[in-house]
């Protein structure tokens, strides 16, 4: 359970100087972690990576600790492509006082060793937007390929032309199901299912964006990555479910 601290508070200002809110955590991650936001947060608090005390009136409060175990998910996952679950085995291991020992980069998980690098890698050298050269070398698909994913639906320039980053990891994906049969007609449904979800993430934080108040419009971009990934939580859940009915 999380632990509560003493004081209202409003969330916004450390109660006795010790503990952060959420706002300020954010600030000191981001200088390693730039593309850290409250929602990444939230979801490594809800995933059980981190524990942030709570104040009475529900704010979080992070001691020192608590900073420093969330960098350490962050670096981890940054260097060593971990998933979260490993991740979760390796600070309960230093919470037991055992040093774990973190796999070398080579053996990092292999989805992640994908021609060309990661997609942040690529976009951090190409900048927000690769070209398709760039693009077929970071998913390994071939010219052929790339049409027929974009003949479907399934990869997209963005409006300024190129691929985003985001982009790279579905081509990734999209190659990765193949090797098991799905061809790009049978993903057609995931990818209308998707748009209904983003349909709905956007009618949701619409109030939000047309404000006036440039901070509560940020808040909105941050309330729909939370939104994202919660509603990617439910779909993996829902259909490990179905399987599990379906497969006994």
């Amino acid at each position: 359970m999380p632990r509560t601290t003493g004081g209202a508070g409003d969330g916004t200002a450390a109660t006795d100087g010790a503990l952060l809110s959420i706002g300020a955590v954010l600030g000191q991650l981001q200088d390693e972690f730039p593309e850290v936001t409250i929602s990444k947060i939230r979801f490594l608090e809800a995933e059980g990576l981190v524990e942030p005390r709570r104040t009475p009136s529900g704010y979080r409060k992070f001691a020192a600790d608590d900073v420093q175990r969330l960098a350490y998910v962050l670096r981890v996952q940054r260097d060593h492509y971990l998933p979260l679950r490993v991740i979760k085995e390796l600070l309960e291991g230093l919470d037991r006082g055992e040093q774990p020992v973190l796999p070398a980069l080579a053996a990092a998980e292999p989805a992640q060793e994908a021609p060309g690098g990661t997609a942040e890698a690529l976009a951090a050298a190409h900048g927000p937007r690769l070209g398709r050269e760039d693009f077929l070398a970071a998913t390994g698909a071939d010219e052929a390929e790339l049409a027929q994913w974009e003949s479907y639906g399934l990869v997209e320039t963005a409006g300024e032309g190129g691929y985003e980053a985001e982009a790279v990891t579905i081509g990734r994906l999209i190659a990765d199901l193949g090797r098991y049969g799905l061809e790009p007609r049978h993903l057609r449904a995931v990818k209308a299912a998707a748009e209904r979800e983003a349909g709905l993430v956007e009618q949701l934080v619409a109030p939000l964006r047309r404000h006036r108040n440039p901070q509560t419009r940020r808040h909105a971009e941050a309330t729909a990555e939370e939104l994202a990934e919660l509603s990617a939580r439910l779909h993996a859940a829902m259909l490990r479910s179905a399987l599990r009915l379906r497969l006994r």
